[in-house]
Parts: structure tokens; sequence; C-alpha cells
């Protein structure tokens, strides 16, 4: 009797071609999809912790501030984008020069009408334990005239003897003729200080960083010589 040849292949055998076949094609489709749904889960993991990061660097580290007015001219102008930093006062308290962003303190508040979320930047003038006294275009500080090029010009203004007391600070703006600082609402709780105002970032032609005046702001012995300096430097910067 005739055999079946070999070479004929079965229904079962062809069956099994057509399967391996669709499975070899699905495998990648598989493949590519995974990969896109891997891809998308980091993007958003990356995107959450740059996020969270931002987060902490603006309420513990830093955060950009804006000058909205012209009361710490010609330092700081109408426009100028700054850095803030937050972590100095948390290892010493504010010094004499350092210019300071601050939430306006409750008497600020009622006198003026300032909500607390709006923030002030000025410099610090004097700190706890210090007798300050606006007289003669100067301000004095334990009786001595301070050396203050920064300024806009001369004050027009006179303020009798009053003492820092502890926690506190005062702090004036360099447009000391237009500026609503200390001499107008009193002293600045240095639990409402923000930060510190160490870079300005903005605009470009003026980027650079903000030095404190600390070794500038010292008091002068020949109160004649500060006459002298306040004028020149006012005649220059106009």
């Amino acid at each position: 009797m005739p055999t079946q040849p070999d070479t004929q292949p079965t229904p079962e055998t062809g069956a099994t071609s057509t399967t391996a076949s669709a499975n070899t094609t699905e495998r990648p489709t598989g493949n590519w999809w995974s990969r896109l749904r891997q891809s998308q889960r980091e993007n958003v993991q990356i995107l959450a912790i740059a996020l969270v990061l931002a987060i902490v660097i603006r309420l513990f580290v830093a955060e950009p501030r804006y000058i909205p007015s012209d009361s710490m001219d010609p330092t700081l102008l109408v426009g100028d984008r700054l850095v803030v930093e937050k972590v100095s006062y948390r290892l010493h308290e504010p010094q004499p020069g350092d210019i300071v962003v601050f939430e306006p303190p409750q008497q600020f508040e009622q006198q003026f009408g300032f909500l607390p979320d709006k923030a002030f930047i000025k410099r610090v003038i004097a700190t706890a334990g210090d007798v300050i006294e606006v007289k003669n275009g100067r301000v004095y500080r334990n009786n001595q005239p301070l050396n203050e090029p920064y300024i806009a010009e001369p004050l027009a203004y006179q303020m009798r003897p009053v003492e820092v007391p502890p926690g506190h600070v005062f702090v004036m703006g360099d447009n000391r003729n237009n500026s609503n600082d200390s001499h107008v609402w009193g002293f600045l709780p240095e639990q409402n200080i923000i930060g510190r105002a160490v870079f300005r970032f903005f605009p470009f032609e003026r980027i650079g960083g903000l030095e404190s005046a600390t070794s500038v702001i010292t008091n002068i012995a020949n109160p004649t010589d500060a006459i002298t300096q306040t004028a020149d430097s006012a005649s220059t910067r106009q």
C-alpha cells in the first residue's frame, strides 16, 4: 500500500505556523507601548521632583522679587528683579547696611491699610540697642553721623532720638525723602523679615550682586566731612 509523502504539510503544522507569525508581529507593538508608558511615568516623576524642589527652595532658601517703587533709588530702580535669600538670618541677626525684604508690621497695616501679604524692601540702619536720630540732613546712630554714599539726597526732615527695642530693627529707604519707612511707622520686628536681597538678575545691563553696606554705613568722626561727602555724592548722581 502506497505511503503518504513526508513532505506534505499537515493542517496542524500550517495552523501552528500562522499563530507563531501573529505572535511575532504583536510582540514589538506591546514592547513599544510598554516603553512609552514607562517613559511617561519617568517624566511625571521628574516633574514632580522638580516641583517639590522649587517649592522647598522658594519657601526656605531663596525667591525672586521685583521692585515696584522708587523708595530704594538709586540703589534699586523700579522694575529691577532680585534674588532674596532666606538662609543667613537663620544663622545670625540682620546687620546695618543689609537690604531686606519684609512683611509689613501690624502698625503699618493699621496706619496705611496694606494687606499682610504685601512685601516691602528697605535697608537696615540700626539694630536692637542703637539710638537713631535724624538732624541736619543726616542720620545719627548713637550720636554719630553715618557715612551713607548710597542715598539719593540729604534728608529733608528731622526725627527725635529713638532707641531700637530688642527683637527689632530700624529700616529706611535709600531714597530717604520718598520712602515710607521706620521714621514714619516705627520699628520692624525681625520676625517679619522674609530675607536679604543679594543679587539683581534683571535688567541684564545692571546684573550683579548687591553687597551689604555694612562696611560703608559707619560712624564718621568728623561731621564736617560727612556734609562734604553727602553733597558730592548727591551732585554726582544728578
